[in-house]
This record gives structure tokens, C-alpha cells and sequence, in this order.
């Protein structure tokens, strides 16, 4: 899955598990860019978006995100 960073390069999530458990903080993935596969490392989902420019949802971010729908 690609996802966009916030300085705009696209990131290939390498561990797309850890990308929907909202209780990660960050994802291992590498940035894409030319023709040689760039080292892998961690990133902080916070700084990633879709490549549409998108939010990442919140359920994915956010651990307590479903006790606080019902407050």
C-alpha cells in the first residue's frame, strides 16, 4: 500500500497490519523514489495521508476512538 508523507514523497507501507492498528503509533515503510528500493524504515502515521491527499481515518490513529464516540 502506498500512502503520502507529509513532505509529499509517496512511502510503500511495508507492514500494512500495523497501519490499521489504531494502539501503533508508527508503520515500517519506505519512501519511494527512483529505481533503487530506498532502505526501510519507520514512519509516524501521523505524517501519512492517502495519496489523494485524504486523512488517515481516525479509527486507525486513535485507540479510544470508539469509547469516544459515546460520550
Amino acid at each position: 500500500m502506498y500512502l503520502k508523507h507529509k513532505n509529499g514523497s509517496m512511502v510503500e507501507v511495508l507492514a500494512v497490519p500495523d497501519l490499521f492498528d489504531p494502539s501503533r503509533k508508527v508503520v515500517s515503510g519506505r519512501f519511494h523514489a527512483g529505481e533503487e528500493l530506498q532502505e526501510p524504515m519507520n514512519f509516524i502515521k501521523q505524517e501519512l495521508a492517502f495519496p489523494s491527499g485524504e486523512a488517515l481515518p481516525r479509527c486507525w490513529l486513535d485507540p479510544a476512538y470508539k469509547y469516544r464516540l459515546n460520550i
